[in-house]
């Protein structure tokens, strides 16, 4: 398993953005208490994702909503949306972070350290904290969309920052899913 940056096997090529991308998850909070107390209540309490562009793909896609780097005021949440090809699956990975998943289009399963969990829109799946997991969509004629939220945040700050990537995401579209593209009103 690597948690390096590029994949060797792809001839050290970046496998998606994310990897490689600086990002923030953690913000400081810094200030007087009436200082930090005004700039939270004057953030933002809607984030359309229409205005948020999808990463990743063929297969999985991506939108990071809320998260440290977003919004000021969710500092120990990250919630992002996920969009899988009819037929398609994502990366397989692991963390010490539990995530919440909310199907809200589409039908598939999980493997969680080994063992199958059907889910289809309306579910809600847990994955535990430091499960390998990897997430695929079973409906070969519609996508499927996901809502996940986690602790990551916090998990980091607390110096829980082990995550791996087993797998990486499929580089080729899903078979007949060549010109699949996530929902734009999403």
């Amino acid at each position: 398993m690597s948690d390096s940056k590029t994949d060797s096997a792809e001839g050290g090529q970046v496998t998606w953005e994310r990897w490689t991308k600086k990002r923030t998850f953690v913000r400081a909070l810094e200030g007087t208490y009436g200082e930090l107390k005004e700039e939270l209540f004057s953030q933002p309490r809607i984030y359309p994702t229409q205005d948020l562009k999808w990463k990743g793909g063929p297969q999985n896609f991506g939108k990071k909503v809320i998260n440290p780097q977003s919004s000021k005021i969710a500092q120990t949440i990250e919630t992002h949306v996920d969009a899988f090809s009819p037929g398609g699956y994502g990366q397989k990975h692991g963390h010490m972070n539990s995530a919440v998943f909310f199907v809200l289009k589409g039908k598939g399963h999980d493997v969680h350290d080994g063992r199958r969990i059907d889910w289809e829109a309306g579910d809600a799946l847990i994955v535990e904290n430091g499960c390998v997991h990897q997430h695929f969509s079973d409906d070969p004629n519609d996508e499927t969309i996901c809502l996940i939220m986690k602790a990551k945040p916090m998990f980091l700050f607390m110096h829980l920052i082990f995550q791996e990537m087993v797998e990486y995401p499929p580089k080729t579209p899903a078979p007949g899913q060549e010109n699949y593209t996530p929902p734009a009103s999403l």
